[in-house]
């Protein structure tokens, strides 16, 4: 019996590229109106209690860490494991935040896994 590749139907790649686009959209305006922006970092750190200083804060934080690349990263292995649109969707997430937000490297790897993927046969279904 011939194993079929993973493949996405015209309404998942439809949602990829809103989610891709709204997630790298969201991740830009965090990086060049949130954290690097001079402004913002001034009276952030002159301790103004705003939503935006929280997540500007919030996401300092995760990016320090690595935790958006070490996240696409073991997604991207699941992923690779056995694919499915969630993971996919989870690692475009984590892969498209970390990218942006400096966490390049292990972003990279993982979107390069999440590719091999569709290389994978799909999940047999019942």
């Amino acid at each position: 019996m011939k194993k079929h590749p993973f493949r996405l139907t015209p309404y998942q790649v439809q949602w990829l590229l809103i989610v891709g686009f709204t997630t790298v959209g969201y991740a830009l305006y965090l990086r060049y109106l949130a954290i690097e922006f001079s402004t913002v970092s001034l009276a952030c750190e002159a301790g103004q209690q705003s939503m935006l200083c929280q997540t500007r804060s919030l996401m300092t934080y995760l990016f320090r860490h690595s935790v958006f690349g070490i996240a696409a990263l073991v997604i991207a292995v699941l992923h690779v494991i056995r694919p499915s649109i969630v993971l996919l969707t989870a690692g475009l997430v984590a892969a498209g935040f970390g990218i942006v937000l400096y966490n390049v490297a292990l972003s990279g790897v993982a979107i390069g896994l999440l590719i091999l993927g569709f290389a994978r046969p799909a999940p047999e279904t019942a």
